[in-house]
């Protein structure tokens, strides 16, 4: 298994500098550095520092590491970043209550043979570890709609410098539009692909509709892929509203 991991990571890095040269080069190196970011805040996590604290700084860091290193124009990627700082904390206003409302935290059923033997008293509220994962699980579709908006942005204005606010939202929404069917596309086959063998053990256990619907591990899969979805919708016109003040705050100082 581990050979395996090392083949698939060393035709990943050859595929990424195949395809993007340097840029695709920095874009691995800013996901192995994210992987060890996530690595550290599960880690700190579990030692008893803030999850709150934890997950902010480590949002923070992946944020900036995946939009910097995966883009070579400083302004797309300042213009990407403040936005996807905005929807961050929405998100975050967003999912802490849901997360409280729906009780989705810690094992379902399921995990009960993989439990067994073994102690769930570790110190940590598995509601906190839960609101931590689902607010750095949607960080890269947030990073990647900011990133394409912000791209398409300023191409568009580029080739059409003299458009005006209205013209360039109209623009940025269109874009919006074909983003944001991509993403749903992408997330929502993560999710039932992921979530298949769980679909096909469903069925054969004659789970009712109703207790599929219900089941802890569906409903938190599920609800990620929303919140991520929602996330996405909310970048969009985040990014085009941050792009047409600085413009117009660029306008006014020429």
């Amino acid at each position: 298994m581990n050979n395996c991991i090392i083949i698939l990571t060393l035709i990943l890095l050859a595929a990424m500098v195949l395809a993007g040269g340097k840029n695709g080069l920095k874009s691995f190196f800013g996901l192995i550095l994210t992987l060890g970011i996530l690595i550290i805040s599960v880690t700190l996590i579990a030692w008893g520092i803030s999850y709150l604290i934890v997950t902010l700084i480590g949002a923070l860091i992946i944020l900036a590491t995946t939009i910097y290193f995966g883009n070579s124009t400083p302004q797309n990627a300042e213009l990407a970043f403040y936005a996807a700082l905005i929807v961050l904390a929405i998100m975050i206003c967003l999912i802490v209550p849901i997360e409280h409302w729906a009780q989705i935290q810690g094992f379902g059923n399921e995990n009960t043979p993989e439990l067994e033997g073994m102690s769930l008293q570790i110190g940590i509220k598995f509601m906190n570890v839960s609101i931590s994962m689902m607010v750095l699980s949607t960080l890269g579709a947030i990073a990647e709609a900011a990133v394409s908006i912000s791209s398409n942005l300023h191409e568009i204005l580029q080739q059409n410098p003299e458009l005006t606010t209205n013209q360039i939202t109209i623009s940025g929404i269109k874009s919006g539009h074909q983003i944001l069917s991509t993403a749903c596309n992408t997330l929502f086959f993560g999710f039932f692909g992921g979530f298949l063998s769980l679909f096909i053990w469903f069925v054969q256990l004659n789970y009712s509709f109703g207790t599929f619907l219900n089941d802890k591990i569906f409903v938190a899969e599920f609800s990620l892929t929303i919140i991520s979805i929602i996330a996405v919708i909310l970048t969009i016109p985040t990014t085009i509203l941050i792009f047409n003040l600085q413009h117009h705050h660029h306008k006014l100082s020429s």
